[in-house]
């Protein structure tokens, strides 16, 4: 059987699965900057609009930690209705209930409801991939929520946020995102994987990718939240201000495959201290200059969302250099809460700095997170050192432009190997050993 026809098997079993996940996410895109944009249009205030991330964030966090629970009661086909159901709902009120009191509430059980979407979704597809298959189904993955998230939020400007229009649509593509999973005949997966927070593990384990992705998420949650604030209160048009958070994603997931490469060549701290360096540069830049040209805007922006959204995959590769392979999931799945509490921070910090210094007081916010990254990277540098090239852990890509949840881990190439059966649980047949020979 060719390559093709592998793929072929492997994939069409997934194939409604993966067609639920690009309509959640194209949800997801358009939901998440469709409420700052209005909320800019109705007048809200900086601080408040940023609370939208906080409260998203902190929904989401608690998601990964408690929605195993509600998928173990209920069952996994019961909890993704009812989670997709909650944010069709949500969609439809924010459009009813244009207050931001009303809006920061329900944004925290949107968060909490995309993280047990998002989980059933994975752990799904973590049942049914092979590991011939796990590599090309979890691209694909990446591939489709990539596209989802930048083809909501390209909506925007083919319509006018001042009405209940993209609310409404909001509510329509989260039910059509219900029905694949309903009418799917897979059998349901195994029960969720619990995660745990062990603060003091993941710094012994690797100090500056604990204190990194603490700082990448303060930055890219405020940035996330605030940056289509940025933009309509610089002066941008909705199109505009779309293309600019859209830019970022994609200069992101394309900055991702050669800084990768470059960290499995070189120490991976000297990478991120020159990412760092340069996000922080791009975003003092927008901070100093304020560009009033919407193209050079668009070019520092670009350059920022390249090297900033490069930065977690590398700090978390990091942090596994230094792990044992049974440990990647833990490590990781730490390191990904730890990020959440780093996009909770961001916003809160960031709606009141905007309010006091203006609009481009954000990249203010971005680039001192960036210069202390710079800093200690290269200070942790001089205080151990480096994993030798050829055996540190696989660099592996993730998606710029969403949170992904810890079940996430599983379907990662990197994770296939320890679900499988060990020579110390399971004895070795004669043909093992005489393959092994």
């Amino acid at each position: 059987m060719n390559r093709a026809n592998i793929h072929e098997k492997n994939l069409l079993p997934v194939a409604a699965l993966l067609l639920g996940t690009l309509f959640l996410f194209l949800g997801n895109g358009l939901h998440s900057l469709l409420l700052p944009v209005r909320g800019t249009t109705e007048g809200y205030s900086t601080t408040l609009l940023g609370l939208l991330g906080t409260s998203w964030a902190s929904g989401f966090v608690l998601g990964c930690l408690l929605a195993p629970k509600v998928v173990q009661r209920i069952g996994h086909v019961r909890a993704f209705s009812g989670f997709t159901s909650l944010l069709a709902i949500i969609a439809l009120l924010t459009g009813l209930l244009v207050d931001p009191i009303w809006w920061v509430v329900l944004r925290a059980v949107t968060g909490f409801s995309t993280a047990g979407t998002s989980m059933i979704i994975e752990s799904w597809l973590n049942e049914r991939a092979t590991n011939e298959s796990r590599g090309a189904i979890f691209s694909l993955y990446i591939a489709i929520t990539l596209m989802g998230v930048v083809g909501g939020q390209l909506m925007i400007p083919f319509g006018d946020t001042s009405t209940a229009l993209f609310f409404m649509i909001c509510g329509i593509v989260y039910c059509l995102a219900m029905l694949p999973t309903l009418l799917s005949t897979a059998a349901s997966p195994q029960p969720l994987k619990q995660v745990s927070l062990d603060l003091r593990g993941l710094y012994r384990n690797s100090p500056i990718s604990f204190l990194g992705i603490l700082l990448i998420g303060i930055s890219n949650g405020a940035y996330g939240t605030l940056g289509a604030v940025f933009g309509r209160q610089a002066g941008l048009t909705d199109s505009n201000v779309a293309l600019m958070m859209s830019t970022t994603i994609f200069a992101g997931a394309v900055m991702q495959f050669p800084a990768g490469r470059l960290s499995d060549r070189i120490d991976r701290r000297y990478v991120l201290a020159a990412l760092a360096a340069i996000a922080a540069l791009a975003g003092l830049s927008i901070f100093l200059v304020e560009p009033s040209s919407v193209i050079m805007l668009m070019v520092l922006v670009g350059i920022y969302g390249a090297t900033a959204n490069a930065l977690y995959p590398i700090a978390v590769s990091h942090a596994n250099d230094f792990a044992t392979p049974e440990d990647f999931v833990k490590i990781s799945g730490g390191l990904l809460l730890l990020y959440g509490i780093g996009t909770i921070i961001g916003p809160t910090i960031g709606g009141p700095i905007m309010t006091a210094t203006g609009p481009y007081g954000l990249f203010m916010i971005t680039a001192c997170a960036h210069v202390l990254i710079t800093i200690y990277a290269i200070f942790r540098s001089r205080m151990r050192a480096a994993v030798p090239a050829s055996e540190r852990d696989a660099y592996s890509t993730i998606n710029p432009g969403t949170m992904t949840t810890p079940e996430s881990l599983q379907l990662s190439p990197r994770a296939a190997p320890f679900g499988e059966p060990t020579s110390a649980s399971v004895p070795e047949s004669d043909e093992t050993r005489k393959a092994r020979a």
